[in-house]
């Protein structure tokens, strides 16, 4: 091969990699630091750049989106000496790409040791139960103080968050027994509220039952006393404008005075008194002739005949039942204020056959 053809081909071969050496393209939110002889000179912004080959330096491209962090967990001493492991997300942004390649030489791990160290400084002044309540906290003092201390480098913390606090097994297992004995505790006066509940519904119903049961028996009563008394009241106007005589109510009083002696246990039997004074009323009623009024009229013979037997049938009626009575009786009795009820009869008898002579055509 011709020398001269091998030389030319080498120029080509450099020309085009010294061209290919000074064309930096930069993609979006990146950046990249550019040193000239050693010294920076400037940072190459998104998009197309030329540099002089050979003379500047371009430093690899460094990453101006958030990024996200998470430290491996850290054991951390609580103010109650505890020893519980920490596990940290950190979210941060580089805002200077000159200061996050010059003023640290490995920010990443910078900011892992100052989580460290800031956190068991706050946690240490805390106990394990404000520790595992307190997050929010815990978040804005690490984030206050890791932003102060990283703002010389360039980075822009946003957020720090805790993502897990782990107590020791011991403390675990007592943590679990706590609040399974508090969620009994809950689950007990829960049952207890609702068997008082029940109970107070209860006794309300009975109350209220036996409210509306008084009212209807009372209700019930007033009805039927009501009626009662409608009924007594229609019973003495019937019998105050019929007008009865004392001697239908002495009729009345011989009627009912054998149902006395009707008992099976009736061993003593002490007739009233008042039996002579009804036996009189009676005889009175069918041997007196009735009060003439524009109603009544002259009876006739056979009126006069009829009523004469009636008259003997009733006193001979009225004579049987007290008969009947005392025949009844096997104890000693008493006939009104003494023994002289064959005498009252054998006078009735006496005086129906006069009347009943006398009453003959």
């Amino acid at each position: 091969m011709d020398p001269l053809l091998v030389v030319g081909i080498l120029i080509v071969l450099f020309a085009f990699f010294t061209v290919m050496r000074s064309v930096r393209i930069v993609p979006q939110a990146r950046a990249r630091n550019v040193e000239r002889l050693g010294r920076y000179h400037r940072t190459l912004q998104p998009g197309l750049s030329f540099v002089i080959p050979y003379i500047d330096r371009v430093y690899p491209m460094i990453d101006l989106r958030e990024q996200v962090v998470s430290f491996r967990p850290q054991p951390v001493i609580t103010e109650d000496n505890l020893v519980v492991e920490i596990d940290t997300v950190l979210y941060f942004q580089v805002t200077d790409p000159r200061a996050a390649a010059y003023e640290i030489a490995n920010y990443i791990q910078a900011i892992e040791q100052l989580t460290v160290t800031t956190l068991r400084n706050v946690i240490g002044s805390m106990d394990l139960e404000m520790t595992l309540t307190s997050r929010d906290t815990i978040n804005s003092q690490l984030r206050g103080v890791l932003d102060e201390a990283t703002g010389k480098w360039g980075i822009r913390v946003n957020r720090v968050e805790i993502k897990a606090i782990d107590p020791p097994k011991t403390i675990k297992d007592a943590m679990e027994k706590q609040m399974r004995a508090e969620r009994d505790k809950r689950a007990a006066i829960l049952n207890a509220e609702g068997q008082r509940q029940s109970q107070i519904l209860t006794a309300e119903g009975d109350k209220q039952s036996a409210i509306l049961r008084a009212e209807g028996e009372r209700s019930a009563a007033i009805l039927k006393a009501q009626g009662q008394a409608q009924a007594i009241d229609e019973v003495f106007q019937s019998v105050h404008r019929n007008d009865p005589d004392p001697k239908l109510l002495a009729y009345q009083y011989l009627q009912v005075l054998p149902e006395l002696a009707k008992g099976q246990g009736n061993t003593f039997w002490v007739i009233p008194s008042e039996v002579t004074s009804a036996l009189q009323g009676v005889s009175k009623a069918f041997t007196e002739s009735l009060p003439r009024s524009s109603a009544t009229r002259e009876p006739s013979g056979e009126d006069r005949s009829t009523a004469a037997k009636e008259a003997a049938q009733a006193e001979r009626a009225a004579a049987e039942a007290v008969a009947e009575a005392a025949e009844t009786d096997t104890g000693p009795r008493q006939l009104g204020p003494g023994p002289a009820t064959p005498d009252a009869l054998a006078d009735l008898e006496r005086r129906h056959d006069n009347r009943h002579d006398t009453a003959q055509p």
